[in-house]
C-alpha cells in the first residue's frame, strides 16, 4: 500500500484538534494513553528536575507538555507539529498553564533545524511512527541527540511493531479487540484503515539500537502494552 504523504497526514490532523485536546483521557485509540502521559511526565521530571527548556515534537494539542508543566512549572517550551490548528491550540493551552516562553514551529521533524545543545528534555508522543525508511530513523535520532544538552533526555510514547511475525499477529489482534471493546467493530475497522495507510512503526528493539547508535548512553523501557510503548534515552 502506498503510504500517506506529509500533506495528507497534515490535513487529517488539521481536522482532529478536539480529539487530541482531552487531557484526562488522552488519545483513547492508543492503549494506556492517559497512563503513559502521566508516566512520562513523572519520569521526565524525576530524571531532569532542573530542566528549563523543553521541545515537544508532534505536540498535537499539547497534552504531554501540560502534564510536564504540572511537575516542572515555568518551562520554556518549543512546540513542533505539522498542523497549524494543533499548534495554535497547544500554544494557547501551554501559555495558560504557565509555560514561560512558548514558541511554535510548523514543520516536519525530518526537515527542521533544531540546533545543538538547546533542550533539557524532548518529548515525542505518537509521532515517530510516521518515519519511513531506516535512514530517516537514524537521521532523526541523531538530530534529537544533537539538540539535547549534555545530560538531557528524550522520552517517547508511540505505536510499535514487533520482530516476530507471530508476536505481531497476537499484538495486532489484542489491539483490535481493545478498539472493538472501546467503540465497536466499525471503529476498529476505521482505526486499522488509517494506521495501515499512515503509519510505519518499528519495534522497540530497533529503536533502542538506533538510539544507542546515535550516542545515547542509557535507554529505559518504561511501559509496553500491545503495540504501544513508552521509553526514553539519556544523552
Amino acid at each position: 500500500m502506498k503510504k500517506s504523504t506529509v500533506d495528507e497526514i497534515r490535513a487529517r490532523f488539521d481536522k482532529d484538534v478536539e480529539r487530541f485536546s482531552q487531557l484526562e483521557t488522552g488519545q483513547v485509540a492508543a492503549m494506556d494513553s492517559a497512563f503513559c502521559m502521566g508516566l512520562i511526565a513523572e519520569t521526565a521530571a524525576a530524571v531532569s528536575p532542573q530542566a528549563k527548556d523543553l521541545l515537544d515534537i508532534g505536540c498535537g494539542a499539547g497534552n504531554y507538555t501540560l502534564k510536564l508543566l504540572e511537575r516542572i512549572p515555568g518551562l520554556n517550551v518549543t512546540l513542533l507539529d505539522l498542523s497549524l490548528p494543533m499548534l495554535e491550540r497547544a500554544k494557547a493551552r501551554v501559555s495558560a498553564a504557565g509555560g514561560k516562553v512558548v514558541a511554535t514551529l510548523q514543520a516536519d521533524v525530518r526537515e527542521v533545524d533544531l540546533g545543538e545543545a538547546r533542550f533539557d528534555t524532548i518529548l515525542a508522543a505518537a509521532v515517530l511512527h510516521h518515519l519511513r525508511d531506516e535512514s530517516e530513523w537514524r537521521a532523526v535520532f541523531a538530530k534529537l541527540y544533537r539538540a539535547l544538552k549534555p545530560g538531557g533526555a528524550l522520552w517517547i510514547y508511540d505505536m510499535v511493531a514487533h520482530e516476530l511475525p507471530a508476536v505481531q499477529t497476537l499484538q495486532s489482534e489484542a489491539y483490535g479487540q481493545y478498539l472493538e471493546d472501546l467503540n465497536g467493530k466499525e471503529y476498529r475497522a476505521t482505526v486499522f484503515a488509517y494506521t495501515e495507510k499512515e503509519d510505519t512503526p518499528r519495534p522497540v528493539t530497533f529503536q533502542i539500537e538506533q538510539l544507542r547508535a546515535a550516542g545515547f548512553r542509557t535507554v529505559e523501557l518504561l511501559h509496553k502494552r500491545g503495540p504501544f510503548a513508552a521509553f526514553g534515552a539519556l544523552k
